[in-house]
């Protein structure tokens, strides 16, 4: 079967840039590079062949123990061609990812959810806070090294103490 104009035009466009890309389950998953990731962004959502103009989702993901520790999926589709693409780059404890919402504003909510849970943090982004939990909770919740029943604070006497 064919290859799709998407990954066509994205290898074209960003050979270099790819670190590897595969299909699962009939989706095309690109690994990329954070560095260029609202580069890319921007191409997919601009280009009159492939209008990825809804940025569906973007969650975290944690390898704990292994480096780097995370990685950051963007899940795209276009709405007139009806294509489905996922995104991926690798970010490592105390890195940032650049921000998508100069690309799609959705990201902000997006962003903000994947900091909150798993501490990632994204350059740019016009109000990086949390969005479920409040400012002072400490950790993040979705790591694989926190604990199952969180930490002991005044709200929580059941949780484990905090390791320094």
């Amino acid at each position: 079967m064919e290859e799709p104009i998407f990954c066509r035009k994205l290898r074209e466009r960003f050979g270099e840039e790819i670190v590897d890309s595969y299909e699962s389950y009939g989706m095309h998953t690109f690994v990329v590079k954070k560095e260029r990731i609202v580069d890319i962004c921007r191409f997919l959502k601009e280009d009159p062949d492939l209008r990825f103009n809804y940025l569906s989702d973007i969650c975290g993901v944690d390898y704990h123990p292994e480096r780097p520790r995370f990685e950051v999926v963007y899940h795209l589709y276009s709405i007139p061609f009806k294509y489905r693409l996922r995104l991926k780059c690798k970010v490592d404890e105390g890195e940032a990812v650049p921000s998508v919402t100069p690309v799609w504003k959705t990201a902000n909510w997006h962003e903000r959810e994947a900091y909150d849970m798993f501490g990632i943090t994204f350059d740019g982004h016009p109000d990086l806070r949390r969005i479920y939990l409040w400012e002072g909770f400490e950790g993040y919740p979705l790591r694989k090294d926190f604990p199952l029943r969180g930490y002991r604070d005044e709200y929580n006497p059941f949780g484990e103490e905090k390791k320094d």
